[in-house]
């Protein structure tokens, strides 16, 4: 039996499903972003669960839901332990919770109604927010008579960041349908509870506050002889509504003197307005808990607008910046596309082709393609006797290698434009391909070692088929090899990827494409010059041998899958998986019997596989536990801290001083798990890294986590492995490394911080 007549046709079927589940799972991973890209969110329509927050879409309507009575709608958030989001000015970092609304035609919502947050501290810095159970009212307007008497559908989309040490962007999406004329009151506690906490307009009007500028000393005071008399004596809360005007980590000094009340405050070092009128709430302080969290003491908070006296200093301008920080400002403040950062700026599309098409070609040293390789090699030696079939052979490789990188290219850009946060290799992200995939392996390793024969499987005229059809059998060697090999970006692939996906869409799939021409290539070459072969022998009894030795590069491969699931889905999954492909095995062996074994061992391990799969297959999307999964992220090496990433981590460490490197990897990227190997566990490097006090932060993107993509697109790039190493003296230009590390490269790299 040569392995044309078993590995080719089996890699003509299994390619097929392959890349039909790479297009099924990208075509819903819209669906997929909203349940688990953002911590394992999940069903009901009204709630959305993560690890950190849980998230609930409520509506209050005492009277009824009907035209002039009052209707609320509402976010809950419930945090976790030490787990924060934040207010409208979320203070020194953050970003406050956005609602945006889907209503029928003449609802109208309103704007949030912010609960008076507290505020929260963060190592050197300060935060306002909310800890604990918070909700966020919106008032809402129905329209008037001759609207519909149906229900109201309500859809809400809403985004939050939840930060403890780390931050993570969160989202989710909602939907309620409001019963027309019902009261609904079951959660009336929480929204009474929620306006009062609402702050209300201070008795006086805006006249009771006064605001100072001291420009000389650089701080402001505030000032009233008209609070509420029970606030008298008692120290205050002051939270700005403006973001930048008062630095929220800075003590204040206040003090009574009878009935006038003051409080002095630095201004915030980045200032960059000089208002006439600051809107600010006060509140009575009230516990400072062990955290250090300041919060508000029991009855209501006052909302109103101090009018400004004195002179405002020269307010931070870019041109009194540090160049750093300007360009970083200038950027933010683009409302266009401009050329992608860090090095790709000034790469012309014919030099990101060059660099695609070298990328590709290296792939080819990934040892996960190697067993695709070596079934083409088995191919040309079969074929020895007809170059006419060597050419039409290695074309169709090539045209399944460009087309697959095509259609995986496509799908990714298709799904950007349409706001999904994927990048390049986001398919191995998905833990069920990564099953597939080992099933696949585990299926071609079986063939190959004779446990079965396709011949065995399928009637017979399906069999002889598939000998008159070895175009397709190339055609979908190159499909699997692509599927294998794309998660991982080769040297000078990097940077043309990010480039690709800032191009317009016919430059960018020219660009992937091209990168399957460099993959295809050695193949194409061969088929075309035969001389390059020579040194193959001639076919004979040596292919048999050959053939069963590429079972273990197969079954090495399902290995490594099976490793880069346990990263995924724990051990747990990992095991599942492992029972599942060892209960298939049984079942193809068992299918390779004949006579009545073979329908009872058939059967019995059919259903086996039937029973494992719905009791246990399950396991295979599931999270790790949390301790698994930090052990995961943090990889900790003798000698050095690595911590998880965050770009809140990134920018602490900066604003006090702390160089940081930072290692973007996944489990399924070979080149990152060499480079870890080979520089970053080395003592060399760790010694290094604590001569200079460096930061090291690792980016784990195993699971799709737009956080790490929106950080990889920001630096010019779309896949990993990835190396950033900022310096606190340039904050706005990190060096990128190269995508194969070496110490020397991390020495020169060190040695030019400022």
């Amino acid at each position: 039996m040569t392995i044309a007549r078993h590995a080719q046709p089996l890699l003509r079927w299994c390619g097929a499903a392959a890349l039909a589940l790479v297009a099924g799972l990208g075509a819903n991973s819209a669906l997929a972003q909203s349940s688990s890209s953002f911590g394992g969110l999940t069903a009901a329509a009204h709630e959305v669960r993560t690890e950190q927050v849980e998230a609930r879409l409520l509506a209050h309507a005492p009277e009824g839901v009907q035209a002039g009575k009052p209707l609320w709608l509402g976010l809950q958030l419930t945090h976790a332990p030490h787990w924060h989001t934040y207010w409208k000015n979320p203070g020194d970092s953050g970003q406050a919770t956005s609602l945006r609304w889907t209503l029928p035609a003449g609802v109208q919502a309103g704007d949030i109604a912010w609960p008076a947050p507290s505020k929260l501290p963060v190592g050197p810095l300060a935060n306002y927010g909310y800890d604990g159970t918070v909700l966020l009212p919106v008032a809402v307007t129905l329209p008037g008579a001759g609207a519909s008497a149906g229900p109201i559908k309500v859809e809400l989309e809403a985004n939050w960041l939840a930060c403890k040490q780390e931050c993570i962007p969160q989202q989710g999406k909602f939907t309620l349908e409001l019963p027309a004329g019902q009261p609904l009151t079951a959660d009336a506690v929480a929204f009474d509870a929620a306006l009062q906490a609402v702050p209300q307009a201070l008795p006086g009007g805006n006249a009771v506050l006064r605001a100072s500028v001291d420009a000389q000393r650089k701080h402001i005071v505030f000032s009233s002889e008209a609070l509420p008399e029970g606030w008298q004596g008692k120290m205050l809360n002051l939270y700005p509504e403006t973001p930048e005007i008062i630095t929220p980590a800075a003590a204040s000094e206040q003090r009574w003197d009878g009935k006038r009340w003051q409080i002095e405050l630095p201004l915030h070092d980045m200032r960059m307005e000089s208002p006439d009128h600051l809107p600010v709430v006060l509140a009575l302080r009230g516990e400072v808990d062990a955290d250090g969290v300041v919060r508000n003491a029991a009855g209501p908070a006052y909302r109103t607008e101090a009018a400004v006296a004195g002179t405002w200093p020269a307010a931070q301008s870019p041109a009194e910046m540090s160049p750093e920080l300007a360009a970083a400002l200038r950027a933010n403040a683009q409302t266009t596309k401009t050329a992608p950062p860090n090095g790709t700026a000034g790469m012309t599309f014919w030099l990101a082709l060059g660099g695609a098409l070298l990328g590709g070609l290296l792939l080819n040293l990934m040892p996960c393609v190697f067993p695709v390789l070596a079934i083409k090699v088995m191919s040309f030696a079969r074929h020895a006797h007809s170059p006419r079939e060597q050419r039409v052979s290695g074309l169709a490789y090539t045209a399944g290698v460009v087309l697959s990188f095509a259609a995986l290219a496509g799908l990714l850009l298709v799904l950007r434009a349409a706001g999904e946060q994927l990048g390049w290799g986001f398919q191995l992200q998905n833990p069920w391909l990564v099953a597939a995939l080992a099933g696949l392996f585990t299926v071609l390793g079986l063939n190959l070692a004779g446990v079965f024969h396709v011949g065995q499987l399928l009637p017979g005229r399906v069999a002889q088929a598939t000998a008159r059809h070895p175009v397709s059998d190339a055609l979908l060697s190159g499909v699997l090899a692509v599927l294998v090999a794309s998660p991982c970006t080769a040297p000078f692939m990097g940077a043309s990827l990010g480039y690709a996906i800032q191009l317009p869409a016919l430059q960018a799939l020219l660009l992937f494409m091209g990168m399957g021409v460099g993959l295809a290539l050695p193949i194409l070459l061969g088929s075309f010059f035969p001389g390059i072969l020579r040194w193959l022998p001639r076919p004979g009894a040596w292919m048999d041998t050959f053939k069963q030795l590429m079972t273990f590069p197969m079954f090495a491969t399902v290995v490594w899958l099976l490793w880069v699931l346990g990263h995924q889905s724990g051990v747990d999954g990992a095991m599942a998986l492992l029972a599942l492909l060892l209960t298939g095995s049984a079942l193809l062996w068992a299918l390779g019997r004949s006579g009545k074994a073979r329908v009872v061992l058939a059967g019995m391990f059919g259903a086996l596989l039937l029973w494992l799969a719905a009791g246990y297959g399950g396991l295979i999307e599931s999270s790790p536990p949390v301790d698994s999964a930090a052990a995961t992220n943090t990889n900790a090496q003798p000698g050095a801290l690595w911590q998880p990433w965050s770009e809140q981590r990134v920018q602490q460490a900066l604003a006090a001083g702390q160089p940081v490197f930072v290692d973007y990897t996944a489990a399924w990227c070979v080149t990152c798990q060499f480079n870890k190997k080979t520089v970053l566990s080395t003592e060399d490097f760790l010694t290094a890294m604590r001569a200079r006090n460096v930061l090291l932060l690792r980016a784990d993107w195993t699971r799709s986590d737009p956080a790490i993509t929106a950080s990889l697109n920001a630096l010019g790039r779309n896949g990993v492995p990835m190396y950033a190493l900022h310096d606190p003296k340039a904050p706005a230009q990190p060096q990128v490394l190269t995508e194969v590390l070496t110490l020397n490269a991390v020495q020169e790299a060190l040695s030019s911080l400022k």
